[in-house]
């Protein structure tokens, strides 16, 4: 796809969607459920640089649609109760184009794909026969600091390895490794060493070809992010990601830094931003490479707009963890996006009643299905024991 053609794509979403062909006028929401989701993780995750033990799951609050004629919609959505119950009578195409969930609109974007028989990546772009060749790149963003975990204690050299071992088995060839142990947890030379152990333990085990990307959790500054480019000059980082917090000048001292060191490698940053105005001073003086806006902070159009103002060379790699549903939501703008999309990153979490079948995740790359909406099943047998948070009727 040329850059030209993407641009006209990747324009402002709501504005050029397919309104003509909507689904016909007289098809209403007729119900508004939510509820919680508590996910299951593969394993027990530790500590960042930052916050304690994240535990073995995680929540999704989860928004269920249903329309007059019996067709059911479903998504991460945190908008209000006020937003929800007004959704109750309005056609769904009419809503999902006057934002009425702001940009909590997962829901939405299933219900109207659902209804029109398309999967979401083709609401968010006009179908392109190209699309359908651009590899999507996936990564596990589960090694955190399990040498810290007492259980541990004696075997984290063992525990590492049998974790790479457990992400490859489910088709990832990349995967994310949070480092800034001395930033909080133990003293700060002493954790960085351990920092560069883990590392290393990590690129034997796992070879000279993964994809090995760094969190740092904003728990290093740039200073000791040099001192570990030079610790560790040939480890061909992915990416570094939240060496800092988010500074202009030392983004670009960073990028000098790995320039001048002939290193091939990105700077990574913007999860924690609300929206894209916050990134919108790094994008002219391109002093980051992957923009990292979260998937249910700002929804799909949030992150097609992050896509759109990205410069030659710059990319999305949205953040997704803590989030079932937020995964397979962000392989859809992937899809309608694809020269534009880095690497989507799974936070290996599982739930019963969410049908995964038609995604398949090889070789570090994942599929999307052509079926209407985002392509996920809910088994509603298995719900039995989750209690409505919202509920609004016609």
């Amino acid at each position: 796809m040329r850059r030209r053609e993407f641009l006209v794509l990747a324009g402002a979403v709501m504005s050029r969607m397919a309104f003509a062909n909507e689904t016909a006028s007289d098809v209403k929401i007729v119900r508004v459920t939510s509820f919680d989701l508590r996910c299951q993780r593969v394993k027990f995750v530790g500590k960042n640089s930052r916050l304690d033990v994240h535990g073995d799951h995680s929540t999704d609050r989860v928004v269920k649609l249903i329309a007059n004629n019996g067709v059911e919609g479903f998504g991460c959505c945190r908008a209000n109760e006020k937003q929800l119950a007004a959704l109750v009578g309005q056609n769904p195409d009419r809503a999902l184009k006057n934002r009425a969930l702001g940009v909590h609109s997962m829901p939405l974007w299933d219900l109207v794909g659902r209804l029109r028989g398309q999967p979401v990546c083709e609401l968010l772009a006009p179908p392109l026969a190209e699309t359908a060749i651009f590899p999507i790149h996936v990564y596990d963003g589960s090694i955190y600091f399990q040498d810290l975990l007492p259980e541990y204690a004696d075997s984290w050299r063992d525990q590492f390895k049998k974790e790479v071992d457990e992400l490859f088995s489910r088709g990832h060839t990349a995967f994310k490794v949070k480092i800034g142990r001395g930033a909080k947890w133990m003293p700060r030379e002493e954790g960085d060493k351990r920092d560069v152990e883990v590392l290393k333990l990590l690129r034997e085990h796992a070879g000279k070809n993964a994809a090995i990307a760094v969190d740092a959790n904003n728990g290093y500054g740039l200073e000791r992010t040099k001192w570990l480019l030079n610790e560790l000059p040939d480890y061909k980082f992915d990416w570094l990601e939240e060496m800092f917090p988010e500074q202009l000048d030392q983004d670009l001292a960073l990028k000098q830094f790995i320039h001048e060191k002939k290193l091939d490698t990105k700077i990574a940053d913007g999860e924690t931003q609300p929206n894209v105005d916050g990134l919108k001073p790094f994008m002219p003086a391109h002093a980051i490479d992957l923009y990292q806006l979260d998937v249910n902070a700002v929804g799909c159009e949030g992150l097609m707009e992050e896509a759109r103002l990205c410069a030659d060379g710059e990319f999305i790699a949205p953040h997704t963890w803590g989030t079932l549903l937020g995964f397979y939501a962000q392989l859809h703008v992937a899809k309608a996006i694809p020269t534009k999309f880095y690497s989507g990153e799974q936070d290996p979490l599982s739930h019963p009643a969410i049908i995964t079948d038609d995604y398949k995740i090889n070789g570090g790359l994942a599929t999307v299905p052509n079926t209407p909406g985002f392509g996920l099943k809910l088994d509603e047998s298995k719900l039995k024991d989750v209690k409505p948070i919202f509920e609004q009727r016609a």
